[in-house]
């Protein structure tokens, strides 16, 4: 794993911090860690999860996010970003959010983005490794 904040996480592995009856734990943690890079979409997607979910209380889903925002490195979403998803949507087959993920990790010069449900070992643009964190 990398050791510095070159790499990106998915809403979907930084989630895995929460789950404390799986071995999938101990890697989100591992990553979370090493401050990775994420973007707005995955605070407010992991605080949404824990709401609607995991039926978290408000404060608890806030702090959550709170958490993420204060041990991660959070970029901001701009138009320029939803522009590259789109372009990223209709070149890879790729879900208007997870193009969005993606658009993020390459505005923010990642080279691997850790995510469970895109497809591992993928390379985006030549530049950017979709490598999924658990297999």
């Amino acid at each position: 794993m990398p050791t510095s904040a070159s790499f990106f996480l998915d809403s979907n592995v930084v989630l895995y911090v929460l789950d404390k009856a799986t071995s999938k734990n101990s890697i989100a943690l591992a990553l979370i860690k090493q401050r990775p890079v994420i973007s707005t979409q995955v605070v407010l997607e992991n605080v949404n999860v824990c709401l609607r979910k995991f039926k978290f209380t408000k404060q608890d889903a806030h702090q959550h996010g709170t958490n993420l925002m204060n041990t991660c490195l959070v970029k901001l979403i701009d138009q320029v970003t939803i522009q590259q998803a789109f372009e990223i949507s209709v070149t890879h087959q790729l879900s208007h959010w997870d193009s969005l993920i993606v658009a993020s990790a390459l505005q923010n010069h990642c080279s691997i983005l850790y995510s469970e449900d895109l497809h591992h070992s993928q390379m985006i643009e030549g530049r950017l490794t979709i490598l999924n964190p658990f297999v």
